[in-house]
């Protein structure tokens, strides 16, 4: 592997469109084929669509990282765990890939995906297919900033690159995603104050309420992490609303990080609770329907996977 392998655009910018795409692999060998030509191809795509920023990030499987690959694999790479608490679960789902498709426009995202999806025929089955898009000022469905808190600049960089830990995988990043199905007549029911608190920010100017106000099961107080230092330990999400007019609305989660136990433990934390028990108030309002987990090699790796 070169001393300087090319990143994924894991952290590209954060475009208000997305396709994502989970799917499970039949043919191992046709879909190695197809995974050294993915660079290429979003490249190709990318210039019939100028100026629409489209970029793409490629996830593999643990179970099929070992039917794929021969030789070493990323040392933290685990399938998704399934996290049960008292009144909630995020389950683990069906998922060898993840093609974590964004842009500017909805056109280059299709164009994009539709090509994947031919690739991949025969070869695979897209389990779920999630068409995102950002709403208001970058606002979930329920009505709050999402992504407040990620790392910008070189923190961004250190949160999902993997590094010198793993030298053989260098600038690959862990990937959990989740499709969170919203009860948007329940939470509507809730009088701001009440939906601030379940939170823990303000909902009009996205402002984080002060400790001493904020409920210990809010959402920002159980994904809020540090080590045994008091530093703090961060993900950078992208993550995007989705929904249909009268149908199923939600949140696609989409989690990059530098270790995978830093995602885990903040799902633990909302799902089981911190003290066990004290869940996620969000959850009650928000059901996890998926859970998958990959990793994003580099795209020196992609390229050609024998280079190691």
């Amino acid at each position: 592997m070169p001393d300087h392998p090319r990143p994924q655009p894991v952290l590209g910018e954060q475009s208000p469109i997305a396709i994502f795409l989970v799917a499970t692999v039949d043919d191992e060998v046709a879909v190695g084929v197809l995974l050294t030509r993915m660079t290429g191809m979003a490249r190709a795509v990318g210039l019939q669509f100028p100026g629409s920023g489209l970029e793409l990030v490629v996830g593999v499987g643990s179970d099929l990282w070992d039917r794929m690959f021969t030789g070493p694999r990323p040392a933290l790479l685990r399938p998704f765990r399934a996290i049960h608490g008292d009144r909630h679960t995020a389950p683990s789902t069906p998922g060898d890939l993840l093609f974590h498709i964004r842009a500017t426009s909805q056109d280059a995202c299709f164009e994009l995906a539709h090509r994947i999806e031919r690739g991949l025929r025969g070869a695979a089955t897209i389990e779920d297919e999630v068409h995102g898009f950002r709403y208001r000022e970058s606002r979930d469905l329920i009505g709050f900033v999402d992504g407040t808190g990620n790392p910008t600049g070189r923190a961004a960089h250190e949160a999902v690159t993997v590094g010198d830990e793993d030298p053989a995988f260098a600038g690959g990043s862990y990937v959990h995603v989740q499709r969170y199905r919203h009860d948007l007549d329940a939470w509507e029911a809730l009088p701001e104050p009440e939906q601030e608190r379940a939170i823990g920010r303000t909902k009009r100017n996205d402002r984080e309420l002060d400790p001493s106000v904020r409920p210990s099961n809010s959402h920002v107080a159980l994904t809020s992490i540090t080590d045994e230092n008091g530093r703090d330990l961060e993900i950078v999400r992208a993550n995007l609303a989705y929904g249909k007019v009268g149908g199923e609305v939600g949140t696609y989660f989409i989690g990059y990080s530098r270790d995978p136990a830093v995602t885990e433990r903040m799902l633990t934390h909302m799902v089981v609770g911190n003290p066990p028990g004290n869940h996620d108030r969000l959850l009650d309002f928000s059901t996890a329907v998926t859970g998958t987990a990959f990793f994003a090699p580099s795209e020196t790796f992609l390229d050609d996977p024998t280079g190691l």
